[in-house]
């Protein structure tokens, strides 16, 4: 199993008129944990984008528990629980402290330049096998 710790604070323009974290964010702090979460075991998308390869979120589930706000320091905690074939699947923890804000799992596939489907590239698997054999 991979997992990735990443601290943001919450930053007022990610606010809405109510001063909730508006609900649309959530995708960007997930996006930054897997960003993460791919740097915990050398990866990284500027080198896979650069070599042909893209990752595109093919769904996204995500439950709300309670409101983040304004300033609040949040912890989204990424896991990888299954090697990768040729999609990825992100589970994810969004945390003030001890209160559970949101839980969440994004599943991406990989593409090759022309936009197709494809099995990952080599280094990425070998670099998964290691925290999966």
């Amino acid at each position: 199993m991979i997992e990735s710790r990443s601290k943001l604070i919450v930053r007022y323009s990610e606010t809405d008129q109510m001063g909730f974290v508006y609900y649309g964010n959530y995708a960007q702090y997930l996006e930054v944990g897997r960003v993460d979460a791919l740097k915990t075991v050398g990866l990284s998308y500027r080198s896979m984008e650069k070599e042909g390869y893209a990752l595109p979120v093919k769904e996204l589930k995500i439950n709300y528990h309670n409101a983040a706000l304004y300033d609040d320091e949040l912890e989204v905690i990424t896991r990888v629980k299954q090697m990768p074939s040729n999609k990825i699947v992100f589970d994810y923890e969004i945390r003030r402290k001890d209160a559970l804000i949101v839980t969440a799992q994004t599943t991406l596939f990989f593409i090759d330049v022309n936009k197709r489907a494809c099995r990952p590239p080599k280094y990425f698997v070998e670099k998964m096998e290691l925290y999966f054999s």
